[in-house]
């Protein structure tokens, strides 16, 4: 009763503090302020201090602002234009036609970004005017970007998949190779419900406007060829052994560079923007893992961790009833919470429990990013939702319903990971 009692109080700190519109990090600092001189003896604030020096202090953490640098170059260069005109021609054949370019953009800009908020709104950007100007369905366009857009958290290289890394204390490496099946699965989805919602409304999708010939197709994908090459060096690196995630992220950088640099659009205002943006990025993200850091050690002092963990235990669940129970409360908290702060602050506490259920932490990893995934178009804190409202000027319940079919598309990739996790497991086991 005890612990239930001080989880539904610091539930309740937590939620009215986020409502008020206190920063995350310091939400979680007050909550774990609270948590030890209610419930526990100990000194906080040498606790904070050793937490805050523990937390950022990890070597493995030096990748985060790299790939955040590497994907902020690239998104103030021409490679969303790039990706439009040289995928274009290759999918007029399809059912749904250029509606495929949502999702094989974002799919390639996630490889080289890794925020699924920088993939919605650099392909969105344009993307939607494109679609738009061609005649095409307004709710199939922006549903398939708002979809289509998270894949950012899952294609490495992540920086979701960095911070679960760290609080997890797994590889990043094996994670990152991990989320490759599971990111393509999640494209192939999107793309076959494309073509099935045009096959059954094809007076909304215009005719082929262009026919082009074989060679012309070819010139247009060679626009694609550093960044595919970018791709390559990056995830073939880490997979082939050849460099740590932080190397491949320094790789990561220098390419972009590269690529900026032959595109001409690197320029010093571009550099210091990039630079800029990368840096407040990775002090947020690193001010929320110090703050989850020292909740989650002030809640371990007063036990609450491991009495949830022994509870889950004692009610007997299976593996598949322990994740359906945890999808719908992941589901939940994405209402309330970002990506980010979802992972820093349940995977401390939960992985005890999913460990003695005998699941393995590198796929939990790849589960509860496509739950992440779902949380970013879910309402009232979605934030793919608020990226693409500030690019259409469209009503948020309105983006909703057009994004809902693709939340659905991500709860069936849980359940197939879920029925087959081998879909995750075999490239990390195959290292």
């Amino acid at each position: 009763m005890a612990d239930l009692s001080q989880a539904i109080v610091l539930f309740v700190v937590l939620l009215a503090l986020l409502a008020s519109g206190v920063w995350v990090a310091l939400v979680l600092i007050a909550c774990g302020i609270l948590s030890i001189f209610l419930y526990a003896d100990a000194p906080a604030g040498i606790i904070f201090a050793t937490k805050a020096w523990d937390s950022s202090a990890s070597w493995a953490l030096t990748a985060l602002p790299l790939f955040i640098w590497m994907g902020e170059i690239l998104y103030r260069t021409r490679l969303a234009e790039d990706m439009f005109s040289g995928l274009g021609p290759w999918v007029q054949r399809l059912p749904g036609r250029l509606l495929h370019v949502n999702t094989l953009g974002c799919g390639i800009f996630a490889a080289v970004s890794g925020s699924s908020a920088a993939t919605a709104a650099t392909i969105g950007r344009i993307s939607l005017p494109e679609l738009k100007a061609r005649g095409y369905d307004d709710r199939i366009s922006i549903g398939s970007l708002a979809g289509a857009g998270t894949l950012g958290l899952l294609i490495p290289p992540s920086i979701v998949m960095i911070v679960y890394a760290v609080a997890a204390q797994v590889s990043i490496i094996r994670l990152f190779v991990a989320g490759v099946l599971p990111g393509l699965l999640l494209m192939c989805l999107f793309s076959a419900y494309i073509a099935f919602w045009s096959i059954r409304h094809p007076d909304r999708v215009p005719s082929a406007t262009e026919q082009l010939s074989l060679s012309e197709k070819v010139r247009r994908l060679r626009l694609l060829l550093p960044v595919v090459l970018l791709i390559i060096a990056v995830i073939g690196s880490i997979y082939g052994g050849i460099a740590t995630a932080t190397e491949a992220a320094v790789l990561g950088v220098i390419g972009s560079l590269v690529i900026a640099a032959f595109g001409r659009s690197l320029s010093w205002k571009t550099f210091t923007a990039s630079l800029l943006g990368a840096a407040r990025t990775s002090c947020m993200i690193s001010f929320i893992l110090i703050g989850a850091a020292y909740l989650t050690s002030a809640m371990s002092f007063t036990g609450l961790p491991a009495n949830l963990a022994a509870w889950i235990g004692s009610l007997g669940l299976n593996q598949y009833a322990l994740i359906a129970v945890l999808t719908v409360f992941f589901v939940i908290l994405g209402a309330f919470l970002d990506g980010i702060s979802i992972v820093v602050l349940t995977t401390s506490v939960l992985l005890p429990a999913v460990i003695a259920a005998g699941i393995d932490p590198i796929w939990f990893g790849v589960y509860l990013i496509l739950t992440v995934e779902m949380a970013q178009i879910t309402p009232p804190i979605g934030f793919n939702l608020f990226v693409i409202q500030s690019i259409t000027g469209r009503n948020l319940f309105e983006l909703v319903r057009m994004a809902f079919p693709f939340f659905l598309l991500l709860v069936l990739a849980t359940v197939l990971v879920t029925i087959f996790p081998q879909i995750v497991l075999v490239l990390p086991n195959a290292m």
